[in-house]
This record gives structure tokens, C-alpha cells and sequence, in this order.
């Protein structure tokens, strides 16, 4: 079975522009699983721009599906896990001045780092996801460390970028051949997401930007249903 995991962080992002209590992400979490969503995922950055500490913990105790944290990983964010006890951690790169994750984290040349943060996640019970590009050392290094799953980053393939479809299914065949769980995303829309959909070893795609922008059109409950059809197209 293919899943689809619903990012709610630009929910959030509308209601931080104004202020106040809305939109309320929690409220887009649970719209996301009556429509037939797996999963939620959001990412509690640094400089909170979107997700709040007071998000994470609202949408934990008000859904019924698994929650994924992406999170850098520092010290504030480990101990916000620990806390929080989300069903997996996705690590992610991340920098104030970027609008969006920009790119894989380099899972290679941190290992040291990264280390102590997956054991102490593991040890909590918490799975733990790397979120990286479709490169050999990086899905090598994920699974030295102990990962569980590695989210393959697939904004240079939504960019339209010569042979990244093809990266991207080395990459899950080399994931998937390591013990690794193989999730996607980053930019997948309606035009593309098929393609991604189509990789055997994927389990899960996560999906925010386009969901939450198509929803001022169509309705949340609607952009969930019209993927999770494409995908389960893509996989027939």
C-alpha cells in the first residue's frame, strides 16, 4: 500500500500572517484523515515561522494517525521530540534564510552529529526518517546510523531536471536493498507525482505546498481524495 502523508505547515503559515487561531492546523490535520490521508506531517523550524510548539502538541493528541516531525537536528528539537513523542522524526537540512528545504541533508559528512540524536530518537520509540537526495553515500550513511526510513528528496525531479526520475529510482532500489523504508517528497503536484507514485519501494509520499495551495480552490478534503487516486493509478 502506497500512503500519503498531508505537510499542514502552510495552514499554519496563513494563520502566523495575521495572527490569532486561524486557520487552525489541527483542524487541517483532521480534515486531511477524514479524507483518507495516512499521516501528518509538520515541520517545527527554528524561527517557527509555520508550526508552533503548541501545533505539534494539539495535532499529537487530536488525531488518530501516525504524526512525523521533520526537524533539524539540534539540541532544541531533540528535546521537543522527546516531549512531544511523534510517531517517526524525519531530519531535515535547514537554514533561516530558505524559503523551503532546500535539498538532502548530508547525512555523510555528519555522521558523528547525527549519531547521538538517532540513537536517543530510537531509544524513544520514535522512528526515524533522513531526509536526503537520491545519492549512494547518503542512503549508506542513513543506514549505518540506524535509520529507519529515508525520505528521498524530490525537488530537483519537480524541478523538470534531465535524469532525476531515474536517480530517484536507483536511489529507492539502493534504499530498499539497504533495509531501509523508502518515502518521497518535496514539490509533487498533480502533473508529477505519478511518476513517484510508480517506484516500487516507495511507501509513502509527503505532500504540503501543492495540497494546502490547491485547497483555497477546491477544498482540502477534495485535493486529498484526487491524490490518493493518482497514486493508487500510478501503482495499478
Amino acid at each position: 500500500m502506497l500512503r500519503l502523508g498531508v505537510n499542514i505547515d502552510h495552514v499554519a503559515t496563513i494563520r502566523n500572517a495575521r495572527g490569532g487561531l486561524n486557520p487552525d492546523p489541527l483542524r487541517a490535520a483532521q480534515q486531511a484523515i477524514a479524507a483518507g490521508a495516512n499521516g501528518i506531517t509538520a515541520h517545527l523550524r527554528e524561527d517557527r515561522r509555520h508550526i508552533r510548539d503548541a501545533d505539534l502538541a494539539a495535532i499529537k493528541g487530536g488525531i488518530n494517525a501516525p504524526l512525523n516531525m521533520e526537524m533539524a537536528a539540534t539540541d532544541e528539537m531533540l528535546r521537543i521530540a522527546l516531549e512531544t513523542k511523534p510517531n517517526a522524526c524525519c531530519l531535515v537540512p535547514e537554514k533561516r534564510t530558505e524559503v523551503t528545504t532546500e535539498g538532502g541533508l548530508d547525512v555523510a559528512g555528519q555522521e558523528a552529529h547525527l549519531s547521538p540524536i538517532v540513537a536517543a530518537l530510537r531509544a524513544a520509540g520514535i522512528r526515524v526518517s533522513m531526509f536526503v537526495d537520491p545519492d549512494a553515500h547518503q542512503l549508506e550513511a542513513s543506514a549505518r546510523l540506524g535509520a529507519d526510513i529515508v525520505e528521498l528528496h524530490t525537488g530537483a525531479y519537480a524541478e523538470g531536471r534531465a535524469g532525476e526520475l531515474e536517480r530517484l529510482i536507483a536511489g529507492a532500489a539502493r534504499a530498499h536493498a539497504l533495509g531501509l523504508e523508502v518515502h518521497a517528497g518535496h514539490g509533487l503536484t498533480y502533473d508529477n507525482v505519478s511518476a513517484v507514485a510508480a517506484i516500487p519501494q516507495v511507501m509513502e509520499l509527503n505532500i504540503g505546498h501543492f495540497i494546502i495551495g490547491e485547497a483555497v480552490f477546491t477544498g482540502l478534503d477534495v485535493v486529498v481524495r484526487e491524490f490518493l487516486r493518482l497514486m493508487n493509478l500510478a501503482r495499478q
